[in-house]
């Protein structure tokens, strides 16, 4: 929203924003823009009679804003209907979904454009390393975006890429998420079907082809299709991988690709990446050297820092495949260190049942575990939340020291005692965790 907002004030416009508890970066990113940012939602902030009022997603009936805005009839629509008629429209969209990797391969594919001096608009659920922001809109033909099933707004339910106009649609992957909004793994496979029609006929559709969960999509002819992957019937192969401690290779029929980041899920975006920019006409000598300067994500086995020989790791990891994956790599990087796991469940999905089991059998690859708080409990009935004490039970019985913490403050003074030198503390959270990591620090040097 901030970097449309943005983005609508480089257009010329004039643009203010209601928000409760505006957080860094994107306070200092909209103070740097002068956007005037109103806190709170309040139907005197609209009495101006604005030309245009963008709702986001996490709005609801009963907001004060939203609910003069439907009573004064003012002119609205969703973030993703604005991205479309403003920005998308007539460029040659290519929309990066899946349950995960989404927010890494838009970066890179982003990056390899950038680097080989194509200057694309992008929009990427997280910041780029390579880039100063989240967003940027450009007047070239290509726009590289992060599409998310999760739904529009509260007057449109369906999947937020249905908006994108997919000249190319990459599918990293499929599985049962967001627990909030879609029923079950089928419902996840509908709105990834609807996206799928929206292919042209003289586009393409990538698809990861190890995945048995897409498979049942692919068969249709109204676009091309390419699989990619690791299993030789892929039409897009990736075969003898190297995954090392910091860098990870693997070669096509044609080139050996190198990328300075770890584990098997990093090989799977990047191989996603090479077809989707093979594609759109760049070499394979043009891909590596964008791959060679890439610097990653924010949030994605971020170090935060190393204090009294700890290493503090942040990760956005909040669905148990991401979780599984993301400690698999960490294991490659740190073959004999002691990997502390901290996981606040915070997602919509994570807060609920639907992943107890799941969830326990993630942590394979640790060998402690904290778990904290579940987010927002009193928005949940007690019978549908997730269960910490079973949780950490199912891990105690899986052979693995295991906490049930609820306050940051007691898992930083419990790592304070538990990690010694050289261990990793990984912490997962799709929220800023009551900002955990610079509290361990502080902590950890200080002992």
């Amino acid at each position: 929203m901030a970097s449309a907002a943005a983005a609508m004030l480089d257009r010329g416009y004039h643009v203010t924003g209601s928000d409760h508890g505006i957080y860094e970066p994107m306070a200092s990113f909209l103070a740097s823009k002068k956007i005037p940012v109103l806190n709170g939602y309040d139907e005197r902030h609209l009495h101006h009679r604005p030309d245009l009022v963008i709702i986001g997603n996490a709005i609801s009936r009963g907001n004060p804003e939203a609910e003069y805005v439907l009573e004064q009839k003012l002119p609205y629509c969703s973030l993703p209907e604005l991205l479309r008629e403003f920005f998308i429209r007539g460029k040659r969209s290519l929309v990066v979904c899946g349950t995960h990797g989404k927010t890494t391969t838009t970066s890179l594919l982003a990056w390899v454009f950038e680097h080989n001096g194509l200057n694309p608009s992008y929009l990427i659920g997280g910041i780029p390393g390579n880039f100063t922001q989240g967003a940027r809109f450009t007047d070239s033909e290509w726009f590289i975006i992060e599409g998310d099933e999760y739904d529009t707004a509260f007057f449109d339910k369906r999947s937020k890429f249905i908006h994108y106009q997919p000249e190319l649609a990459l599918i990293n992957n499929l599985e049962f998420d967001h627990a909030d909004i879609f029923e079950n793994l089928e419902s996840v496979r509908k709105a990834f079907s609807h996206l799928i029609r929206l292919v042209p006929r003289n586009g393409l559709l990538l698809a990861n082809g190890d995945d048995p969960r897409l498979a049942p999509l692919l068969n249709i002819s109204h676009c091309p299709v390419k699989q990619f992957g690791l299993g030789g019937h892929n039409a897009i192969h990736a075969f003898n991988l190297q995954l090392g401690p910091t860098a990870s290779s693997f070669e096509t029929p044609s080139f050996r690709f190198r990328l300075d980041m770890v584990g098997e899920l990093n090989v799977r975006n990047a191989l996603g990446v090479v077809a989707a920019a093979r594609h759109c006409g760049l070499s394979n000598r043009q891909i590596q050297s964008a791959f060679d300067s890439f610097k990653g994500i924010r949030r994605r086995m971020e170090i935060k820092g190393i204090a009294g020989g700890v290493t503090v790791i942040d990760d956005f990891g909040h669905h148990p495949t991401a979780i599984r994956e993301t400690l698999k790599a960490l294991r490659l990087r740190y073959p004999t260190e002691k990997i502390h796991a901290i996981f606040e469940p915070r997602s919509n999905s994570t807060r609920r049942k639907v992943f107890q089991q799941d969830l326990a059998e993630s942590f394979s690859d640790a060998d402690s575990v904290v778990v904290a708080q579940v987010a927002r409990l009193d928005q949940l009935a007690p019978e549908e939340r997730l269960d910490p004490d079973q949780l950490i039970g199912q891990i105690r019985a899986n052979g693995k020291p295991a906490h049930h913490l609820p306050d940051v403050q007691a898992i930083v003074n419990h790592l304070a005692h538990q990690a010694g030198g050289g261990d990793v503390v990984v912490t997962f959270s799709n929220g800023s965790f009551d900002g955990i990591h610079f509290k361990l620090l502080a902590r950890l040097k200080s002992r």
